[in-house]
């Protein structure tokens, strides 16, 4: 016990012995002195409560307000069961018998009349119930039926800026927190609302036991005259009901103040103040106030001073915001700049992604016009991002003098590797081969940025008529985050950097601490882990799943430290991922091989002397590129295949076929997997054999078929 109270704190201590009080204040008769000083905290309680939720600049603010609401419930109800023994047992002893408080609330506020304060009393009560705590629970129901349907929507999207890059883990966890907290508010103020409306439907009901057992004690027990008893009890009875029904009417006020409170950075009396401060509020209520105090029976001396105050008001407001548009309109005050000094951000690009946009084409990042080409390559960014396994960096875009009005520029690293002239006022009507070729469109030719398919410029009214004759329909945003999309799409090594390879491995180590530790920081270093990964991009291998690649990475480098040959056997463990980039595993894989001649002329040819690799002759490189992408073409538009070689020359390979024929997927021998159903379509460099298709072969067949097609 000792320990436990050596560690809790005098803070924690504190709440749990003011419930011990309220139930001592229930059970105990206390003095009159006592029950003054209650009271006096009490209306101190309220005031403070009501002034907490005024200065709150959002509702979760002040999120323990439905507790402290209850506990201010009970301490009041706590009090008028106390002063009700008081004033039954000591009632008759005179105004002073429940203490001052009650003597002052019940002679002074009402001036001795018993009606006036009977009446006084019922009216805060239809205040307080029917006004105030019946709109503020209705506000409090509606609210909590809001949150808690807005609850999975917001969830959604902070997963969606989390995945985009847009915020952080800690961030995430933090607007996560947030919304489970409002929603656990809201639903909290729904119930707390019926604690004030019970609390008033107590007070009238001890208001009703006081007046009545006091009168019918004092004429019975004391032997008081009917007059006697009413001037005592009902009198201190009055004071006791209106001591407890004002902290009830502040802590309603409290409550509605809090749930029909709007989120803003300022405090209540701020925002309304704010906006209250619009000069066209004040002319108009100058003179209405001024046409009603110049009708003969209305009190000229009351109305015209008030219609004079709010012209006055609508005058220095009227000033303040001349003076601020003047403020605004002014040109800014000339920035001293030593032409001797220049700045690193001067002359410095950071932004590795650019899209660079001609005057013609601004109007496409105007927020005024809904900046349809912002939101477009956000989205490009984070599908990217997806794909890739990493966060793409941010892109940047800027309007350029050095562009053409109507042309826009993609640049990587400050180089540009994409663009076009496109019409801001017109719509892309492409033809991706299922258009009608008789179709009656009027525009004029041209042909789609991304793909190349012959396309038209048109009005926007003919797009549905595109439609419906199968052209395909985009506008001017679209088609540059297309291209965008499709140009980094084939460059995603090119956007990985160290510093998202180091947040890449820093997420992981959170629950995979030991496989992270088996390769980095020894024996890869940052350098090391970021050239891997680029070179696994650049063959085309997500990083979106990264532990098996990073498993496949700590048993490559128990084998060797030589960085190409860490490359060749992890893309060997990765071999289905690679398929999979031409068909499913249950189909068979369209295979191409070299002539056994041809391939042995590749690998016997010049080797370049930094890298060890065999090079392609320029001749023979055109002619490869040429039939491969002839074989692409008789399989038909967005088809793949797969070129096998030997291990020695599928990094050759891959470089020639990259940009020449992106459909083809170069792999080594090794890296097709055993199991794996293949049908050889075409050989380079000898006759093409007829398409055969081979049956799913055993363990043993899979691994003499390659051997077979390299022969």
């Amino acid at each position: 016990m000792n320990k436990l109270l050596s560690v809790a704190s005098p803070q924690s201590l504190l709440l749990p012995a003011g419930i011990l009080t309220i139930i001592v204040l229930m059970v105990v008769p206390i003095p009159a002195v006592m029950l003054d000083l209650f009271f006096v905290f009490n209306i101190a309680l309220s005031v403070a409560v009501l002034m907490a939720s005024m200065n709150a600049a959002k509702p979760l603010d002040f999120s323990s307000f439905p507790t402290v609401l209850l506990f201010a419930t009970l301490l009041r109800l706590a009090l008028n069961v106390a002063s009700t023994r008081v004033v039954l047992v000591h009632g008759h002893e005179g105004s002073a018998a429940a203490g001052h408080v009650i003597e002052a609330f019940g002679a002074f506020l009402i001036g001795g009349n018993f009606a006036v304060g009977i009446f006084v009393f019922l009216i805060l009560m239809i205040i307080n119930m029917v006004v105030i705590t019946k709109g503020a629970g209705r506000v409090s129901e509606v609210s909590a039926r809001f949150t808690l349907d807005a609850m999975p929507g917001k969830q959604m999207a902070i997963d969606a800026d989390l995945a985009g890059g847009l915020i952080t883990a800690d961030e995430a966890r933090t607007r996560r927190r947030e919304v489970t907290t409002e929603a656990d508010f809201y639903g909290s103020m729904d119930g707390a609302s019926k604690f004030v409306k019970g609390d008033a439907i107590a007070a009238l009901l001890i208001l009703g036991v006081n007046v009545i057992a006091g009168f019918c004690l004092g004429m019975i027990s004391h032997g008081m005259s009917a007059g006697d008893a009413a001037s005592s009890y009902i009198s201190l009875a009055i004071g006791d009901a209106l001591v407890a029904q004002v902290p009830a009417l502040l802590l309603s006020i409290a409550a509605a103040v809090i749930v029909t409170r709007v989120t803003d950075s300022r405090d209540l009396a701020g925002q309304i103040g704010g906006q209250f401060a619009d000069p066209h509020t004040w002319l108009p209520v100058a003179g209405i106030l001024g046409a009603i105090g110049m009708i003969p029976a209305m009190p000229q001396t009351v109305f015209l001073p008030a219609s004079a105050a709010a012209f006055f008001l609508w005058r220095k407001l009227k000033a303040r915001e001349d003076r601020a548009k003047a403020i605004a309109a002014a040109p800014p005050p000339p920035v001293k700049v030593d032409p001797s000094k220049i700045t690193l951000e001067e002359v410095s690009d950071h932004t590795l992604v650019t899209i660079e946009l001609g005057y013609g084409l601004v109007q496409l990042v105007d927020e005024r016009r809904g900046a349809p080409l912002v939101s477009r390559v956000t989205g490009v960014r984070k599908q990217l991002s997806q794909g890739f396994g990493f966060i793409v960096p941010p892109f940047r875009v800027r309007d350029s003098l050095d562009v053409p009005p109507n042309d826009y520029r993609i640049l990587l690293g400050g180089v540009a590797i994409g663009g076009a002239t496109i019409r801001v006022d017109k719509v892309l009507a492409i033809d991706a081969g299922e258009a009608n070729p008789r179709a009656n469109l009027q525009g004029v030719p041209t042909s789609d940025p991304t793909f190349g398919c012959p396309a038209l410029w048109i009005e926007p009214a003919q797009r549905d008529l595109a439609i419906a004759e199968g052209y395909l329909t985009v506008d001017a945003s679209t088609i540059i985050a297309t291209q965008l999309n499709q140009l980094l799409a084939e460059r995603p090594h090119a956007l990985l950097s160290p510093d998202e390879v180091k947040a890449l491995l820093e997420a992981l180590k959170t629950r995979n601490a030991g496989l992270v530790e088996t390769v980095y920081p020894s024996p890869l270093t940052l350098a090391g882990m970021t050239r891997l990964l680029r070179n696994l991009l650049e063959d085309g291998i997500s990083i979106a799943h990264p532990l098996p690649i990073l498993s496949s990475i700590a048993v490559a480098v128990q084998q060797t430290q030589e960085h190409d040959r860490i490359v060749d056997l992890v893309r060997a463990d990765l071999g289905s991922q690679i398929v999979a980039r031409v068909c499913s595993p249950s189909d068979r894989l369209p295979v191409v091989t070299l002539e056994a001649g041809l391939e042995a002329t590749i690998a016997n040819g010049m080797i370049d002397p930094v890298t060890g690799q065999p090079v392609v002759e320029p001749d023979l490189a055109r002619t490869i590129g040429e039939r491969m992408s002839a074989i692409l073409s008789q399989r038909g538009p967005g088809s793949s295949v797969a070129l096998i070689v030997q291990p020695r020359l599928r990094r050759a390979m891959a470089g020639l076929l990259r940009l020449r024929s992106p459909g083809c997927v170069v792999m080594s021998i090794a890296e097709l997997p055993e199991t794996q159903p293949v049908e050889v379509i075409a050989v380079v460099g000898g006759e093409p054999p007829a398409p055969r298709g081979l049956p799913a072969p055993d363990a043993a067949h899979n691994t003499t078929q390659p051997e077979r097609m390299a022969a």
